[in-house]
């Protein structure tokens, strides 16, 4: 049970009033508890549980996805905090502009050097605090300590989690979700007590969050969902209106939404500078039409939602079908998301936090559910790390709502509740050491996904640095054939069966490789390295002279590329030239 709230007047004894979660919304937005003493022990339990789970990883290294781009292979993070670097960290740098994010791993590498255990020790601690925050603030937005007790659990528990805590490049989703849950404690404070002050703060927060990572522009939304439930801000005592009067009360309304309209305008903001960077800065795997996105955004929707429920066979990346969506797949899917909508606005006439959290899951994924599709992958599991906060709330709070009465079923539930909080921390911990190190993460990956060309490009690299060349052979060979049009797969291809001086076949997948970067222009590095390869193989075929002309045009495009003058000067020699003014 909740603690029971008092209003007390000077010289007036406090008469005990009603739990907090009993109260109409509009009694509960004026009040303003004390708060609860039990959330420290409870507090304390969470983050002993993400300790265990998540206490392995100080051992784990970076993976070479992403990692080598944000920190082992960026001298502006692994040299520290800067001047140099703070200037640095406002540019466009990975497709994104996340300034407080790269601060974060300047900090880390200040602290910790290149020890990767110091960086994911930090973002598990930041994902404790955001599994004690989240339940602080549901509990004081609903008055409904154990409910949300359960759904924190949930949050710093579930195996979806483990993708945003130990990938050291997501820092970005534990940091930026610190600051949606703060940007909500302090609307809270806003609406209970209305101030300029309390208003501005809630919006600093806001824009601060929006640095950290673009998946914050759909909190806006976010807060008008909460002016609806819990707070009931759209039509006093809300839960004896259909969802129906919500919107009957339109200059309410109007004035909740101009209420945000600098939130909104952050919002899009955030969203113009983030186009910018990801049509200039991500490469694209994939180029789907927009039917085909459409309907991948339907199968995702329920994708997530049959991983929350049985979170098995989880990957850092799902290749997006090279064959497309099947339409019968589509179509369930799109048919479920409507039913389920559906059934959210029908039993919310009763039960407001159905809707509230069904719109805030469908909503909130919304700039990630690939309408404009980045990269290759499908869908990502970081992607719900906040996301299905909503159904978590909607389940917690039906299940609290048909809580049985007699004490002994009572108790069975609740025991079955902490053993399914025990399977998902096993699970999770299971899934985190997966992460150990790239190669392991990779084969993992490969073996619960299909046709990952992506991964098995990746794999096929760490094997050929590992000594491993004929299994990495083997591996760029299926990743080509998979899909011709990865230009990585062939390059990699090719300088590994340079590795056993297999030079013919080496010249032909350096060849393709060659001619699909210049169909995608490419430009710099990727055409240098190409050519010199290139030469490399002709070179060991005795084929000078055509080696000759791929040095020459590698150092065109790159006058100091590391080897490339001895390259030529060794052809040269070869034919019997000169090598003096080259």
């Amino acid at each position: 049970m909740a603690k029971r709230t008092r209003s007390i007047q000077p010289g007036v004894p406090a008469k005990p009033g009603p739990p907090a979660e009993t109260l109409p919304a509009a009694a509960r937005i004026r009040s303003c508890p004390r708060i609860d003493r039990r959330l420290l022990p409870l507090a304390l339990i969470l983050v002993l549980a993400v300790g265990a789970v998540y206490g392995q990883i100080f051992r784990h290294e970076f993976i070479t996805y992403d990692d080598d781009m944000y920190i082992l292979n960026n001298p502006e993070v692994t040299g520290g905090l800067t001047w140099e670097g703070l200037r640095w960290a406002f540019g466009y740098h990975a497709g994104n502009w996340h300034p407080l994010t790269w601060l974060s791993h300047m900090a880390d590498s200040q602290l910790f050097g290149l020890w990767a255990g110091g960086h994911h020790l930090v973002s598990a601690g930041f994902h404790a605090a955001n599994a004690v925050l989240l339940m602080a603030v549901l509990s004081a937005l609903t008055g409904s300590l154990w409910r949300s007790a359960a759904v924190a659990a949930l949050f710093a528990l579930h195996p979806l989690r483990v993708e945003s805590v130990v990938w050291a490049a997501e820092r970005k989703d534990v940091l930026s979700a610190l600051f949606w849950l703060l940007t909500m404690a302090a609307y809270l404070r806003h609406v209970r007590r209305p101030g300029a002050v309390r208003y501005l703060l809630a919006l600093g927060l806001f824009a601060v969050g929006l640095t950290a990572k673009p998946m914050l522009v759909t909190l806006p939304f976010a807060l008008l969902l909460l002016d609806w439930w819990p707070l009931g801000r759209a039509l006093p005592h809300l839960e004896r209106h259909s969802p129906r009067a919500v919107f009957a009360d339109a200059r309410k309304v109007r004035e909740l939404v101009a209420e945000k309209w600098p939130f909104f305008a952050l919002s899009l903001l955030s969203s113009l500078v983030t186009l910018r960077g990801q049509t200039v800065g991500v490469i694209p795997f994939v180029t789907p039409d927009f039917g085909t996105r459409l309907a991948n955004a339907a199968v995702s929707y329920m994708r997530y939602l049959g991983a929350f429920a049985w979170p098995d066979g989880l990957a850092f990346l799902y290749p997006y079908p090279r064959a497309g969506i099947p339409g019968a797949a589509a179509v369930a899917a799109t048919a479920g998301v409507v039913l389920l909508s559906a059934a959210a606005i029908f039993f919310g006439r009763r039960r407001p936090y159905l809707p509230f959290g069904w719109f805030w899951y469908l909503g909130t994924l919304v700039p990630v559910i690939g309408l404009m599709q980045v990269g290759g992958q499908a869908r990502s599991d970081r992607y719900t790390y906040l996301t299905m906060f909503g159904v978590a709330v909607a389940l917690t709070w039906l299940a609290g709502d048909l809580w049985p009465r007699r004490t002994a079923a009572r108790r069975a539930l609740a025991g079955a509740f902490i053993i399914a909080l025990a399977t998902l921390a096993v699970s999770s911990a299971r899934y985190a050491r997966v992460w150990r190190e790239s190669i392991t993460l990779y084969e993992y990956t490969v073996g619960v996904t299909k046709d990952n060309f992506i991964v098995l490009n990746n794999l096929g690299s760490m094997l050929m640095a590992s000594g491993r060349t004929e299994e990495a052979i083997g591996i760029l060979q299926d990743t080509e054939r998979i899909n011709p049009e990865h230009c990585n797969a062939p390059y990699n291809l090719g300088t590994t069966l340079l590795r056993v001086a297999r030079y013919q076949e080496a010249l032909g997948a350096l060849s393709r490789a060659l001619a699909c970067y210049e169909r995608e222009g490419r430009v710099g590095a990727y055409i240098a390295d190409t050519h010199y390869n290139q030469g490399v193989a002709l070179a060991g075929l005795g084929r000078y002279r055509e080696a000759e002309a791929h040095f020459r045009t590698c150092l065109q495009i790159a006058p100091n590329y590391p080897g490339g003058r001895l390259a030529l000067g060794n052809a040269l020699s070869r034919q019997g030239k000169a090598i003096s003014g080259h």
